[in-house]
């Protein structure tokens, strides 16, 4: 074997050399180009977070209005099932009354459902059509079936009425439907 020392060299690398060697600092131009991107990016960061805040508060008065309006079109909504409590009982007494009684007692009644009924639609209660109505399940609830003539699904009878607040269901109309076959006639 031969006693000669390796070829290895000594001294790093030309290569290594030129990438550990520092680089030269920036320019003064270069160093404020840089500094007004910065400002730049920061700039158009801040505006963009003004204007999120800005639309989120436009959308919280907004939706402050729209509650406020609702409070004031179905706040008294619990109230307003209680009266139309008291008009279905006063119905059911008109047409429970005997035929005998004063008239002025059955006016007078009559003229205090109507009393009742002008506050109700001034405040935006409205009746739900029903007799002769296709059934809706929003509007309506089905008390029972019975055979008619009319097409099944039909509206037959009313048991109770039902009413809208502004659109909305207050109470629904508790009805009877048409199952569609007629009745069978008697001989």
């Amino acid at each position: 074997m031969s006693s000669e020392p390796s070829a290895q060299p000594t001294e790093p690398s030309e290569e290594r050399k030129s990438a550990e060697t520092p680089k030269s600092a920036p320019s003064p131009l270069e160093a404020a180009e840089a500094k007004i991107a910065e400002l730049e990016a920061a700039l158009k960061d801040e505006k963009s977070k003004y204007l999120y805040l800005y639309a989120d508060f436009d959308n919280f008065k907004k939706r402050a209005v729209k509650e406020r309006s609702d409070a004031m079109k179905f706040g008294w909504e619990s109230i307003a099932r209680e009266i139309l409590g008291v008009v279905d009982n006063l119905e059911r007494a008109v047409e429970h009354m005997p035929k005998d009684i004063d008239a002025n007692l059955r006016t007078g009644i009559e003229m205090t459902i109507g009393q009742f009924r002008s506050v109700l639609e001034k405040q935006g209660v409205a009746l739900i059509p029903a007799e002769g109505q296709t059934f809706n399940p929003e509007l309506h609830e089905a008390m029972g079936q019975e055979p008619s003539s009319l097409p099944s699904g039909a509206i037959t009878k009313t048991l109770v009425k039902g009413y809208t607040l502004h659109g909305r269901l207050l109470r629904p109309a508790r009805v009877v439907i048409s199952t569609g076959t007629p009745p069978a006639s008697a001989s």
